[in-house]
């Protein structure tokens, strides 16, 4: 269960959260191939709870331009398929991102953080392994180790269930 706020709408106490959520999960074309990742049960659930959704792209917020090379976590390093180093992009957006969460209340007014599978920023539990070969590993994108060591409680795309926010 995720935890809840009260606000008070028209005299009646209502209940909401703020959830983070990965843009391109919301149908932001912000994806390295210049796509998105749009999650139907999720942006139905944007459109229809009355929470309050934050949409975030580290990688954009890094100065990355969309589309771009894939990239994955290379022995600790991001690099791009051509073995161009954007290690300093996503980690610079992965701050500014974190910025932004601190802004927004932090993990005390941040229910939940729903991030896309396997991205370098915002992969939780399994990333792709930097052979580029479509190989997973155990381990999380920059962005997600950032907002564990903060405190933030982070829910893989694929784990997100509507009934979260009930």
């Amino acid at each position: 269960m995720l935890h809840w706020f009260y606000r008070t709408i028209y005299g009646k106490s209502v209940v909401f959260m703020k959830i983070l959520v990965s843009a391109c999960l919301l149908g932001v074309a912000c994806k390295y191939s210049g796509g998105d990742n749009v999650c139907p049960a999720l942006l139905n659930a944007v459109q229809h709870s009355g929470h309050t959704f934050i949409p975030i792209c580290p990688e954009v917020y890094g100065g990355l331009p969309t589309p771009r090379k894939p990239s994955e976590i290379v022995n600790g390093e991001v690099r791009t398929c051509e073995g161009a180093s954007v290690d300093r992009e996503f980690r610079l957006g992965a701050e500014r991102a974190l910025d932004m969460c601190e802004q927004a209340g932090g993990p005390e007014e941040i229910a939940a953080c729903i991030l896309q599978d396997r991205s370098p920023s915002c992969g939780a539990g399994r990333v792709h392994d930097g052979t580029f070969s479509g190989t997973l590993t155990a381990g999380n994108g920059v962005f997600v180790d950032l907002l564990l060591r903060h405190g933030y409680r982070v829910i893989p795309a694929s784990e997100f269930d509507p009934s979260m926010l009930e």
